[in-house]
């Protein structure tokens, strides 16, 4: 069974940075291709984030591009998605994902494992 454990999320001013962290355990993580999704209040998950496991291609989200990126750690068998220049339209709560497939990685169903989530909110 995989496990997937999301940190680093918390309360930062309009431009500010964070890092996001996501520890995958229970199968063998390279395999996988990961995602970042977000999820504000009264509204619908939405993608960030995905790297492929077979070759690290990217993908992101439009309004994120240019200020987050998303890269793994096989040795670590962990996930980070690096954000700058946040904005309050990117507060959510922040869920990493892990996907068999390597296509359409921009739809939650594709994903079979999910972590817990962690906050970001982004102060004006």
């Amino acid at each position: 069974q995989v496990q997937l454990e999301e940190s680093g999320g918390g309360l930062v001013q309009a431009g500010g940075s964070l890092r996001l962290s996501c520890v995958v355990s229970g199968r063998p993580f390279p395999n996988y291709a990961m995602g970042w999704f977000r999820q504000a209040p009264g509204k619908e998950r939405e993608f960030v984030a995905a790297i492929r496991w077979n070759d690290d291609s990217t993908y992101y989200l439009d309004s994120v591009k240019g200020r987050f990126t998303i890269s793994r750690d096989n040795a670590k068998n962990t996930v980070y998605l690096q954000m700058n220049s946040l904005k309050p339209e990117d507060t959510a709560v922040y869920y990493c994902a892990a996907s068999s497939y390597t296509t359409v990685l921009d739809f939650p169903r594709r994903y079979g494992y999910w972590g817990q989530g962690t906050q970001v909110t982004v102060s004006s």
